[in-house]
């Protein structure tokens, strides 16, 4: 059992992991993603205090793998942060697995192994897909390209992903190795991706013709 008051503490105790986050993951996009993450698991009829909780310390570590420039897997960190957390709320062994489970199969790049099997992980992984979509993906991917000193655009037939951190990555190498292969898992996510995706779509194909002068 979850009450209330749980889940009031720990959000307590998650935010202290994002006082000096970066803006791509910062608490607001906690908060994105726990609004997505609601409207979806109705849908879903997912357990909605684990998506809850699992949502709140999906992220925790991330400060972590943007200090170490991607040597760290934040979904690893996030993980033993959750543990640490959740040691002390005595909660069942199944819900804590579970939460430990979502965290872990989250990352879209996932480099241990983990796809999401339970409802409440393919809710969080839809909605955190989706906050990279849209005009507030958008936003994300030029606020990363900035903290990682990289460039506005790079060459538009060049769709090579890397690690993300590189020097010569940009919004548009996000945009073709993420974004336009994005599958998600629930029909929900699906209908809002579709809408989301078009923008992204519609801004780097306007993004192409300016620097190409042909607007």
């Amino acid at each position: 059992m979850i009450d209330n008051e749980i889940i009031y503490n720990i959000e307590r105790e998650a935010k202290n992991y994002f006082v000096s986050s970066n803006p791509t993951h910062d608490w607001s996009h906690v908060e994105r993603v726990l609004a997505l993450s609601d409207r979806i698991g109705k849908s879903e009829n997912s357990d909605k205090n684990v998506v809850r909780l699992a949502v709140l310390l999906h992220d925790t570590g991330r400060e972590l793998e943007d200090k170490s420039k991607g040597e760290l897997d934040h979904t690893v960190e996030s993980e033993k942060i959750a543990k640490e957390i959740l040691s002390k709320y005595g909660l069942e062994k199944s819900i804590s697995e579970n939460i430990y489970h979502c965290i872990l199969a989250h990352r879209f790049r996932s480099r241990n192994g983990h796809k999401p099997k339970t409802k409440e992980a393919k809710v969080l992984y839809d909605a955190d897909k989706l906050d990279t979509l849209g005009a507030i993906g958008v936003a994300r991917a030029y606020s990363f390209s900035g903290e990682n000193n990289q460039k506005l655009y790079s060459n538009f037939d060049d769709h090579n992903p890397g690690t993300g951190y590189e020097a010569d990555h940009s919004p548009l190498k996000e945009f073709y190795s993420k974004a336009m292969k994005i599958k998600l898992f629930t029909e929900e996510g699906e209908k809002i991706a579709e809408e989301r995706l078009n923008f992204v779509i519609e801004f780097f194909n306007r993004l192409e013709r300016e620097v190409k002068g042909e607007l």
